[in-house]
């Protein structure tokens, strides 16, 4: 069933030119929330540009929902029931061609904005299923340009008409069937701003992902306990130059080699630790 929905994605695809030639393009920015008040105005107001601004809370508690309505009023809440589930539902509730993803810790920089107010001058039939973007990541105090996290390109601008959510419990992304390209400029990062919140978020992200991992049947030996996290470590420190982004690309490795091993510590825990009573 859904090869043949991809199918039918990839035949949409080579109609598209027939119905959209001529049309403007209409870009929504999607944008998923829980408890961000500390950034949504600024989340906003780089993203103001937009013909339209989708934003889906979960229950917050702070004040991010009455801050989202002095920009927009589509506000929706929605139940957290992972991220791939509401960034459907965000994606869903937008009226635009295109969707431009953005999470609430980025900005766009004005190269980039630049960039994509040009699509607008070009015919739709002529554009791809997509666009990559580069993203610059700010991690304690600096901008860090090796780890793996540079320029780490993500695919954030896309056709709603044939765009789909898949991948890796927490990381899920959108996808799409056809041709991608790049863009110029990028999107800065404003990642955890202390280790605690490093540390928490990984907790919460390692245990998202063990969970899928282990619906799907994943099984754990002792030997992947000791053997991946190492693996991890040296892949980001030596051979992604996490050396060349100082203690903080120390810091970097020690967490992702960290954050493999809880993961599938937390999945042979599932498997082998039942709850007690």
């Amino acid at each position: 069933r859904v090869r043949v929905f991809r199918y039918f994605r990839v035949f949409r695809f080579s109609l598209r030119p027939f119905w959209h030639r001529g049309e403007a393009v209409k870009i929504s920015a999607s944008i998923i929330v829980r408890n961000e008040e500390e950034n949504i105005e600024g989340l906003c107001e780089t993203v103001s540009w937009a013909d339209e601004i989708v934003i889906v809370d979960s229950d917050s508690a702070d004040r991010t929902v009455e801050l989202a309505r002095r920009y927009t009023d589509k506000v929706f809440q929605h139940e957290f029931r992972g991220y791939k589930d509401k960034h459907e539902f965000a994606d869903a509730q937008t009226t635009g061609d295109w969707i431009f993803w953005i999470d609430a810790d980025e900005r766009v920089t004005p190269e980039l904005r630049a960039a994509i107010e040009a699509l607008r001058q070009r015919d739709p039939a002529t554009l791809p299923d997509g666009f990559r973007i580069a993203r610059s990541t700010r991690y304690m105090n600096r901008w860090i340009r090796h780890s793996g996290w540079y320029p780490d390109y993500q695919m954030r601008l896309y056709r709603k008409d044939v765009s789909y959510w898949d991948g890796v419990s927490p990381h899920e992304t959108a996808r799409v069937p056809g041709r991608i390209e790049t863009l110029p400029g990028e999107f800065l990062h404003y990642t955890k701003r202390n280790l605690s919140e490093h540390h928490r978020v990984l907790d919460e992200y390692t245990g998202l992902a063990a969970g899928y991992l282990h619906d799907r049947g994943k099984r754990v030996r002792s030997v992947d306990l000791f053997v991946l996290p190492i693996a991890a470590f040296l892949r980001t420190y030596l051979f992604k130059q996490g050396f060349r982004d100082g203690v903080p690309g120390l810091i970097i490795a020690m967490f992702t080699a960290y954050s493999v091993f809880l993961k599938y510590a937390k999945v042979w825990e599932k498997r082998n630790v039942p709850p007690e009573s």
